[in-house]
């Protein structure tokens, strides 16, 4: 993680995918992190557009990016691609970046929507923002942020 990566301040949690990106947001003192939004990904300026009003609304002072990697702990094309949305994010906002990894998020926002015997559809439409709580929230709780895997 970058030396200039805030340790306070309201965090944006982001978990990608090519058509949805999940979205949370941090407590500014970085201990609570809530589901917020799922960005349907359209025409890159109209995205960066909607990530600069979200992050100035919730005053953000970092980003946080999901990454999924393998269970080795090795990185494929997904994890490449989230590298590049992240950095993508970071310039459009102009905020410090960060990643974290994501293993098992999504399956535990499955896990967790099923339990309130929702519709398919229902879980959809929160499952993503959803992940990024879960993603977000294992960033703030982590002993060591200093291991994230680097922005770079």
């Amino acid at each position: 993680m970058s030396e200039e990566f805030p340790a306070s301040g309201a965090l944006l949690g982001l978990d990608y995918g090519s058509r949805r990106v999940g979205i949370a947001v941090s407590t500014p003192d970085q201990s609570i992190a809530s589901a917020l939004e799922t960005l349907h990904r359209s025409q890159p300026a109209q995205d960066a557009r909607i990530l600069c009003k979200i992050c100035k609304e919730y005053r953000i002072q970092g980003l946080v990016v999901g990454l999924p990697v393998h269970m080795s702990g090795d990185e494929g094309e997904k994890a490449k691609e989230a590298r590049e949305f992240g950095k993508w994010a970071s310039q459009a906002t102009e905020l410090p970046l960060t990643f974290w990894d994501e293993r098992f998020t999504t399956s535990m926002a499955h896990n967790h929507l099923r339990e309130f015997k929702m519709s398919p559809a229902k879980r959809k439409q929160h499952l993503d923002k959803l992940a990024a709580q879960f993603m977000l929230q294992a960033f703030l709780e982590a002993e060591d942020r200093e291991s994230a895997p680097s922005a770079l």
